[in-house]
C-alpha cells in the first residue's frame, strides 16, 4: 500500500496535479455534457452560460490580486446575454451581443474618470472575449441538429489532445515548449497529442458525422494546436497574475478557467472545420 502511495505521490509531483480528483471530475464532467446533450441541448447552452459566469468570476478575483477592478456583475450579465444570443440566434446573435456588450461595459468606467480608464477598458475587453465569447462556440456546436453528434466529436478530439499529452509528457517529456510560460507541457507530449488526435479526429468524422476521414484527421490536427496555444495563454496569464489556479472549484483541475482553457481556444477551431465541411457540401465541393 505505502508502494502505491509512493508511485500516486510521484504521478502528482511530475503531473502538477492530483490524479484521482482529476480523473474523478473529468468523468463527472462528461456524464454532464452527455446526459444534456442527450436529453434536452437547451439545457446544454444553460451549462455553458454558467461556465461563462464562473469562469468571469475567477477572472475578475485574479485580476482583484493585481489592482486592476472590475464589476463581476455586469460581466456575469453580458455572459448571460450571450450565452442566449448564441443559442437563439447562432453565430450572428453571438457577434451581435458582443458587439453591443462591450461599449456598455466601457461606459461604466466613465464615471471613474480617466485614471487607469486604458488598464481597466483592456481587462474588460479581454475577460469578455476570453471567455463569454470563445466558449459561445461550444453553444454554436451544440445548436444544429446533429449538435449531438458535433459535440461528441469535440469531446472525443478534447479528451484525447488532453490525455495523450499528459500521458506521454509524463512519460517520456523531456524537452519543454515554453519553460517561461510552462514548463511541464514538453514537445514530446504535444507529438504524441497531434498523432493520436489526428487519428481520433479521422474515426470521428468517418463514424459520427459521415465525413470524409481526411478531414477529420486536419479537424484533429487543428484543434491540437488550438488547445495547445489555449493551454499556454492561460498559463501565461497566471503567471502574470502570479497565481497556480484561477480557483479551487474543481478538485483535481482548479477553477473552471484551468478545466477549459484549451476547450475556449479549439471550440471555435473545430466550429470553423465543420462549417467549411458544410458550405462545401452544400456547394458540391466535397
Amino acid at each position: 500500500m505505502s508502494d502505491l502511495h509512493a508511485i500516486n505521490d510521484a504521478i502528482n509531483k511530475r503531473a502538477g496535479r492530483k490524479l484521482l480528483p482529476s480523473i474523478g471530475v473529468s468523468v463527472l464532467l462528461f456524464a454532464i455534457v452527455w446526459f444534456s446533450l442527450n436529453y434536452y441541448r437547451a439545457i446544454f447552452a444553460g451549462i455553458v452560460g454558467l461556465a461563462m459566469v464562473l469562469g468571469v468570476r475567477e477572472m475578475v478575483g485574479a485580476l482583484k490580486k493585481v489592482n486592476i477592478e472590475l464589476s463581476f456583475l455586469p460581466l456575469a450579465l453580458a455572459s448571460i446575454g450571450m450565452a442566449a444570443a448564441a443559442w437563439f440566434g447562432g453565430v450572428n446573435g453571438l457577434a451581435v451581443a458582443t458587439a453591443v456588450a462591450l461599449p456598455c461595459l466601457l461606459a461604466l468606467l466613465l464615471p471613474k474618470g480617466p485614471e487607469h480608464f486604458i488598464q481597466s477598458a483592456s481587462a474588460y475587453a479581454l475577460t469578455l472575449i476570453y471567455i463569454p465569447f470563445l466558449a459561445g462556440f461550444l453553444i454554436l456546436l451544440a445548436r444544429p441538429h446533429n449538435g449531438f453528434e458535433r459535440m461528441m466529436t469535440f469531446v472525443i478530439l478534447i479528451a484525447c489532445n488532453d490525455t495523450f499529452a499528459y500521458l506521454i509528457g509524463m512519460a517520456i517529456g523531456k524537452h519543454a515548449m515554453a519553460p517561461k510560460v510552462s514548463p511541464k507541457k514538453t514537445w514530446e507530449g504535444f507529438a504524441g497529442s497531434l498523432f493520436f488526435t489526428t487519428i481520433a479526429g479521422a474515426a470521428a468524422f468517418h463514424f459520427i458525422l459521415n465525413a470524409h476521414m481526411w478531414l477529420g484527421a486536419l479537424a484533429g490536427l487543428a484543434v491540437v494546436i488550438s488547445g495547445t496555444v489555449g493551454d499556454l495563454i492561460e498559463s501565461a496569464i497566471k503567471r502574470d497574475l502570479a497565481i497556480k489556479d484561477m480557483g479551487a472549484l474543481l478538485p483535481g483541475h482548479g477553477g473552471v478557467l484551468d478545466r477549459i482553457d484549451s476547450i475556449l481556444f479549439a471550440a471555435p477551431t473545430l466550429w470553423l472545420a465543420l462549417e467549411i465541411v458544410r458550405r462545401a457540401q452544400d456547394s458540391g465541393l466535397l
